[in-house]
Order: structure tokens, then C-alpha cells, then sequence
């Protein structure tokens, strides 16, 4: 899923870079259980877009994220 949502807003990571985001989407996808396709992408994007914009730090996007 984030992998295609990269693609999707023209941005490269590395695959660490790529790996956190994806831990992050998992984890809140399970706490908050989002499960509609709809919800996924906008959770993927919010990752992105929050990782873009300088939050780096697992913790603090995981944080950010599941608001």
C-alpha cells in the first residue's frame, strides 16, 4: 500500500525511509482498525505527506497520525 501511494505523490525515499512509513501505517491501521479502502489511502497519504513535511521520527509520526 505505501509503496503505491509513493508512486502516487512522485516523491523518492529510500527503503528505510519506506519501511518506517509503513511500520507506522500498520500499527495505526490496526489500533484504530481501518479496514475501508478510502480510510487506507488517506491514512498512507497523511503518512507521506507528515514524513514530507520533516516528521522523521517514528514515534512522533505515529503519534501525529493516529490524532
Amino acid at each position: 500500500m505505501m509503496r503505491s501511494k509513493i508512486v502516487e505523490v512522485q516523491t523518492t525515499m529510500s527503503d528505510e525511509e519506506v519501511a518506517l512509513c509503513q511500520r507506522v501505517y500498520d500499527y495505526v491501521r490496526l489500533a484504530r482498525h481501518v479496514t475501508r479502502d478510502g480510510d487506507l489511502d488517506e491514512l498512507a497519504r497523511r503518512i507521506i505527506q507528515s514524513f514530507q513535511h520533516g516528521v522523521r521520527d517514528e514515534d512522533a509520526l505515529t503519534r501525529l497520525v493516529i490524532g
